[in-house]
């Protein structure tokens, strides 16, 4: 199982990071090492000053696939999700000033917070027509919408699948939207999808 990450797939988060808005999907991965439940906390690492929230869907994969076309996309998932991709953007600006990989800076342990998934028949909406919020203690930190995707899902499953094989249990974190900030100790995150609460996370 693999957790693919898509960056920059709304052009208000990209431009809140001075980044360029994107041509294609940024595409990058975190291990399976990288996954906390929602019923654990997460702990701040004592190597970093600055982890950020970023609430993004997250659809799980459940057919093998490979050079899947976005029409066929469908047939590859049928439960949705929310995660936070927790990101350590001290660590992560410094890497990009050097050129180097986002590992260490995406792909730490707990860097993954991974909810409870739902059926899209029983959600009975289209996937490119879901609101979604991430709130500490009822403030509202982050809103999305999934209408506002750069590159929809099904367009994501068609392009990663032309250059690895999705297989069952593959989670796609599709994006975050504006509104990232820094985490702090005594933070308590929900992840609320279409009114439904998917997961809440304790920081430590």
């Amino acid at each position: 199982m693999k957790i693919i990450c898509i960056g920059r797939n709304y052009a208000n988060h990209a431009l809140e990071l001075g980044n360029p808005v994107p041509s294609e999907p940024v595409i990058f991965l975190k291990p399976q090492s990288s996954i906390l439940s929602h019923k654990h906390p997460f702990y701040i690492p004592e190597w970093t000053n600055e982890v950020h929230h970023e609430v993004e869907l997250v659809v799980k994969i459940d057919r093998v696939g490979k050079t899947i076309s976005e029409e066929h996309a469908p047939r590859y998932y049928s439960e949705i999700g929310l995660g936070l991709d927790l990101t350590a953007r001290d660590v992560q600006m410094r890497l990009k000033a050097n050129g180097h990989p986002w590992e260490r800076a995406k792909a730490f342990d707990g860097s993954a917070v991974v909810g409870e998934f739902i059926s899209l028949g029983d959600l009975g909406r289209d996937v490119q027509d879901l609101r979604f919020t991430l709130s500490n203690r009822d403030n509202v930190l982050q809103e999305g919408c999934t209408q506002n995707m750069l590159f929809s899902v099904n367009q994501l499953i068609a392009e990663v699948s032309r250059f690895m094989t999705l297989k069952v249990g593959d989670l796609l974190f599709t994006g975050t939207p504006a509104g990232v900030a820094p985490v702090k100790s005594g933070d308590r995150l929900v992840g609320t999808l279409e009114g439904r609460d998917l997961f809440a996370v304790d920081i430590k």
